[in-house]
């Protein structure tokens, strides 16, 4: 079973090296990088940044299992909040998209530095006045773009489907997945929103198989989308773990509180204190 790891976008309120010390002296295997304001916001230079977080990762051995490349808040000049898609991938504006594909080729440039295996992104949110099959048509071109740099790179870009964006559902990533045809291109797969969408964990995850190339968790009440420590709502992570391990997943899976910016250690030592006896816990079989 792979490790467990924690995104830094819980830890806004830190520098990014602050925020990976602090998660690497929790216990976790692996940090997930956020690049955006406040940390690796890839609009702007980032080499003593950069320099400074590799050195951290060496010093305390974590590893980068993720670069988020979900949202651009920067963009905007604004502080991190709720996360903000656009402008996205799929974005109908020319130079909008035009920006996000070169943020989006940056961001690959990082995870590279990094030695991060994958950049997870989303296909941003449906936009008034353009239909869903004009902007997937776009989202195709957008990525055919990122994908090439991801080659050249040797990073695999992971799309993330979420409730109310472009691609919201498992069957619609396989569709972009079966039409782009490439094997940098998969999945970044939050099983809390297949939770929040009712899909079956274990559907989801034969389906995507081999092209799941890393994995988001929280917890989730009543199937509402709002990041959960694990243990305060419904998802069964035991159940989770076991479906991966049947499946022979075998990267990261990390836990993304996003929610949590005025507590992220305590989230984060909650988080590892239970899920960590869960990932290695063997189903019970019937004398």
């Amino acid at each position: 079973m792979p490790g467990l790891s924690f995104s830094t976008n819980a830890f806004v309120r830190f520098s990014v090296c602050e925020a990976v010390e602090r998660i690497a002296a929790i216990g976790f295997d692996g940090v997930e990088v956020l690049a955006d304001v406040p940390h690796l916001f890839a609009g702007r230079r980032l080499d003593p940044e950069l320099a400074g977080l590799k050195a951290v990762l060496r010093r305390s051995g974590i590893r980068a299992a993720n670069v988020n490349a979900n949202t651009a808040v920067g963009y905007y000049g604004g502080c991190f909040w709720e996360p903000l898609f656009e402008p996205s991938l799929a974005n109908p504006d020319p130079d909008a998209r035009k920006w996000r594909i070169e943020y989006s080729k940056r961001c690959v440039e990082i995870a590279h530095e990094l030695e991060c295996p994958n950049v997870s992104v989303t296909s941003g949110r449906m936009v008034p006045g353009t239909l869903p099959s004009e902007s997937l048509e776009l989202l195709k071109d957008s990525l055919e773009a990122v994908l090439r740099c991801g080659e050249a790179h040797g990073v695999r870009i992971g799309m993330e489907y979420e409730p109310g964006l472009l691609v919201e559902r498992c069957g619609e990533l396989e569709a972009l997945m079966r039409a782009l045809d490439s094997p940098w291109f998969g999945a970044n797969l939050d099983l809390g929103h297949s939770h929040v969408l009712g899909e079956e964990p274990e559907f989801v995850v034969r389906s995507l198989g081999a092209r799941i190339f890393h994995v988001h968790i929280e917890d989730i009440a009543r199937r509402k989308h709002y990041h959960l420590i694990p243990g305060l709502g419904e998802v069964d992570f035991a159940a989770l773990f076991r479906i991966l391990d049947d499946n022979r997943y075998d990267g990261f899976i990390t836990v993304e509180l996003y929610t949590y910016p005025h507590q992220p250690e305590e989230a984060a030592t909650r988080s590892l204190a239970h899920l960590r006896p869960l990932i290695h816990e063997k189903p019970q079989v019937d004398p």
